[in-house]
């Protein structure tokens, strides 16, 4: 398969890209690196990218940024970065990737824990995550050509526990490797509709 990963040099795009780059062809791509680059938060930013690309057989997407602040201190604007970035950006990738997709394509989409399981400042993310699994759900149903759609939603990840424990008090991190499975998951099975979680 002709896989495009953005994210893919992300710790999760690293260990997603390492499951699949034996048997697959894959193209990177990320804001600043990789084989293409893209800007999530832009229509035609994703649009010039799939233009570049081309065809694939499957689409990946690992990356999105949120705001983490508690909601008292929170704006409208703090808010807008995980809307124009995690929700919207991830939803317009796969909105304007369909039609970039070889029949019986797939796309996978990222949430996370903080949706089902609350952490301080997270409320954004969460919103964020929320939307996408919805979407993701219910878009499921309306593809033909054999599109399949599918999220998953990983747990605060042990290589980057350090940093965020503060945040994750009593979470069991997870490591990416396995969390890259969920991605194998979705590309390379039959399922639609679903979202992983790998808590």
């Amino acid at each position: 398969m002709r896989i495009l990963i953005v994210g893919g040099k992300g710790t999760i795009g690293q260990a997603v890209v390492e499951k699949l780059k034996d048997a697959h062809e894959l193209i990177i791509a990320g804001r600043t690196s990789g084989d293409v680059q893209v800007d999530l938060t832009s229509v035609d930013s994703i649009e010039a990218m799939f233009k570049k690309v081309g065809h694939v057989d499957a689409i990946v997407n690992a990356s999105g940024a949120a705001k983490f602040q508690l909601v008292e201190e929170m704006t409208p604007e703090d808010n807008l970065v995980a809307v124009q970035s995690k929700l919207l950006g991830q939803i317009n990738l796969a909105l304007i990737g369909q039609k970039y997709l070889r029949h019986d394509g797939s796309i996978t989409l990222t949430t996370g824990i903080m949706k089902d399981d609350p952490i301080p400042g997270g409320a954004s993310a969460a919103m964020a995550n929320g939307g996408v699994a919805a979407f993701v759900k219910s878009a499921a149903i309306d593809f033909t050509h054999g599109i399949r759609i599918n999220c998953v939603s990983p747990n605060v990840l042990v290589e980057s526990y350090d940093n965020y424990q503060d945040s994750f008090k009593g979470f069991v991190p997870v490591p990416a490797e396995r969390v890259a499975m969920a991605y194998v998951k979705s590309v390379e099975g039959k399922q639609t509709g679903q979202e992983y979680q790998v808590y």
